[in-house]
């Protein structure tokens, strides 16, 4: 139920400027839904409910979003974006050193980024990217397929992507720009300091913090009961789903990490996290710890509506779109089909009819590549060069699927929402 002063807020044709502590309603308002749709997350994490304390502390930070980035924004727009955001992209690509007299918001946040929290250890982030290559393209259809497909059970970060027009660039063009910074984050030496994903990473969390400031001040956008858009909660999620299910999913392609790979593949997804603006708080060292952090954070987001749909079937349909060279018609129902049978084997029936999911699908595909995933990391694992073969095999897979959605042009991540946030800051 809602408190009086979430209701006096929602009537209120006002800007909300939330009181401290304040938890917009959404927060586990279908919590015993979420558990139904929750129901293998819940079970591999063995159901750990969050104790009260842990429970407000999420509520609270669907209130937070990202403060270095949002006073970093800020400064943008007083200065003038047409200016900033070269002396951003110079920063960014030479180095801070390379901006002559800096603005001081602009060397704050580079001083920040610039300088990696001691925990991280770039050898073990690097072995974590070959790690994730070495799963090639089964890893990236578990995080298609589960991650992003079972995100939009979130339908208050639904409105937020539909606000910003990621509905209008279509699902192809999507999914191809999550595949890009996919690639970028673990291309070699891509989290150095002048690595491509490093650049990457901080590009999208500029386009966050662009939104974040755009959508706030909609009036479509309901603050006391959905929150901060792309707030701490939302992000955490977001991120920590890629590195957490790509493994908990890969074990049922047959893809079986030793206890240091799961180590580097979480390690890496925890810099990237970092790097992308979520608070340590929310960032785990092991997937036991990751899939009950999970199962905590979703219990709060999951509840899906008609966004949940609208953006579900776009993704289920986005292989009919690519433009395949022979038989499309026949090609794009084929990897319809093989993309749905991965789903299948994760989500529930009833968290696919939330999503608009036909739920007669069968996981075919998964048990096709379980045995021959068994055989080839069995061997690659026993003979010498095997481990870098199934990673050089696995990064051509993952390249090649994004040329054949989008041709060989490099895309642009994150343009979509850079284009209306530009857009806002001309007028």
């Amino acid at each position: 139920m809602r408190s009086a002063t979430q209701e006096a807020a929602a009537a209120s044709p006002a800007p909300f400027i939330p009181p401290p502590g304040f938890i917009p309603s959404r927060h586990g308002s279908h919590r015993e839904q979420a558990r139904k749709l929750l129901g293998a997350l819940s079970r591999v994490s063995r159901g750990a409910e969050p104790s009260p304390q842990r429970w407000r502390e999420i509520g609270e930070a669907l209130m937070q979003g990202d403060a270095p980035m949002e006073r970093l924004v800020e400064w943008m727009f007083a200065y003038g974006m047409e200016r900033a955001r070269p002396l951003f992209e110079r920063a960014l690509e030479r180095g801070i050193a390379a901006v002559p007299q800096a603005p001081a918001e602009l060397r704050e946040f580079f001083d920040l980024v610039e300088r990696p929290p001691q925990w991280v250890d770039l050898s073990l982030v690097a072995e974590g990217a070959r790690i994730t290559d070495r799963g090639g393209m089964d890893y990236f259809f578990v995080n298609r397929d589960l991650s992003l497909m079972g995100g939009y059970q979130a339908s208050a970060f639904n409105k937020t992507l539909l606000l910003t027009g990621a509905l209008q660039k279509g699902p192809v063009r999507r999914v191809a720009e999550t595949a890009q910074w996919f690639l970028d984050c673990t291309a070699p030496g891509g989290m150095e300091r002048f690595g491509i994903g490093f650049k990457t990473t901080l590009r999208v969390r500029l386009i966050h913090g662009l939104v974040r400031r755009h959508v706030q001040r909609l009036p479509q956008w309901r603050m006391a009961e959905w929150g901060l858009p792309v707030n701490q909660i939302d992000m955490a999620a977001t991120a920590l789903a890629f590195p957490m299910i790509m493994l908990l999913g890969g074990r049922a392609f047959g893809i079986l990490p030793t206890r240091r790979e799961s180590r580097a593949a979480m390690h890496h997804g925890r810099y990237v996290s970092w790097l992308m603006g979520v608070d340590e708080r929310w960032l785990p060292h092991t997937e036991a710890q990751g899939r009950k952090l999970l199962y905590e954070l979703s219990l709060s987001i999951t509840n899906p509506d008609e966004t949940s749909v609208q953006l579900g079937q776009a993704l289920m349909d986005e292989p009919l779109y690519r433009a395949y060279h022979r038989l499309p018609g026949l090609q794009g129902r084929y990897q319809r089909a093989r993309h749905l049978s991965v789903s299948s084997l994760f989500l529930s029936r009833a968290a696919r009819r939330g999503l608009g999911l036909p739920s007669g699908s069968l996981p075919w595909y998964p048990l096709l590549r379980l045995p021959w995933n068994l055989l080839r990391y069995t061997l690659a694992r026993a003979l010498p060069g095997g481990n870098g073969w199934l990673e050089r095999r696995g990064r051509q897979a993952t390249i090649a699927f994004l040329h054949g959605m989008t041709g060989d042009t490099r895309q642009q991540v994150g343009r979509a929402a850079h284009q209306l946030t530009g857009e806002t800051a001309s007028r």
